[in-house]
């Protein structure tokens, strides 16, 4: 067997969908032989230091793992210069890296999928990321996994090879994009991905997710996934930092492994017309839209 990639978690101040993300990861084939990095952000405010607090009372006792180290920061980091430094740091040392946030439900299959697929695709520089979490797509002929463009950030990997190409500037990314570009990045105007990036710049986000595609995109990087989700999110339901309540987001985990891992580098087509499909459509009609906005709304 390869050497196990590091898992690297992320927690804040949700101690309970952190309880629920450690023991999907718990039941997952390797995690006995895997190590896992748990890195616990300060509160950013006096209110969330009590659950930053029963976070921390979470984590201290995980066990199942060939080795549990957690990285508790005494100042706020923020999620997205804590992914960046926590990544960075395990990378460097390891040479690969698997990601998760404190809202990811596991299929017992995942950490295997990863670790295959790093190993398969080492020497491979195109192929830049491996996601785990795929959109609930209606194409049911798609291979079960395939390559495209998007980097996606609900449990994700890497190698070092590739990281080392991450851009956090974003003034630097966005000057190497033409309008021809900007189409391509946002899947033909279906993904609200280039916003993303002018909200970035902005102020508006924080995001390292959105850079880390550019980064990707920008060096005509491949990104493999699943074509049946083997991660789904449970931060939609509006407890997160940066996340409204979204339900067409919400997905059935696959519970078999993945056996099958394409040989050809290019971007799936008939994968690539099954996510715009969905994208286009995803917030479903007129109504169904003033609905969720209206629940969105009262929710808050």
């Amino acid at each position: 067997m390869q050497k196990l990639a590091p898992i690297a978690l992320f927690v804040y101040n949700r101690p309970d969908h952190t309880r629920r993300t450690i023991a999907a990861l718990q039941k997952n084939v390797l995690a006995d032989e895997s190590r896992l990095f748990i890195f616990s952000d300060a509160a950013k405010t006096d209110a969330d230091k009590a659950k930053v607090e029963e976070v921390r009372n979470v984590i201290a006792g995980v066990t199942g793992f060939k080795s549990v180290k957690i990285i508790a920061r005494e100042q706020n980091m923020g999620l997205a210069n804590s992914i960046i430094g926590g990544v960075s740091q395990l990378v460097n040392e390891y040479g690969t890296v698997i990601v998760f946030e404190d809202d990811l439900l596991s299929s017992p299959y995942t950490l295997q999928y990863f670790n295959e697929s790093l190993a398969r695709y080492e020497q491979q520089e195109q192929v830049m990321h491996i996601g785990a979490y795929m959109f609930n797509l209606k194409d049911q002929r798609l291979p079960e996994t395939f390559f495209w463009r998007a980097a996606t950030s609900w449990g994700w990997a890497t190698w070092a090879r590739a990281w080392k190409h991450f851009e956090p500037d974003v003034d630097k990314l966005m000057a190497q994009f033409d309008k021809e570009k900007i189409s391509q990045f946002s899947i033909e105007g279906t993904m609200n991905f280039w916003k993303q990036m002018q909200d970035f710049k902005a102020g508006k986000n924080n995001s390292w997710a959105i850079r880390w595609y550019a980064s990707v995109f920008l060096r005509g990087g491949l990104t493999l996934n699943p074509a049946q989700s083997l991660v789904h999110n449970t931060g939609n339901d509006g407890s997160g930092t940066h996340s409204n309540d979204e339900p067409m987001y919400g997905v059935k985990i696959a519970q078999q492994p993945v056996k099958y891992f394409p040989d050809d580098l290019v971007e799936n087509q008939q994968a690539y017309d099954a996510i715009k499909a969905f994208l286009k459509n995803r917030k479903g009609s007129l109504w169904q839209r003033v609905v969720r906005f209206v629940r969105q709304r009262l929710g808050k």
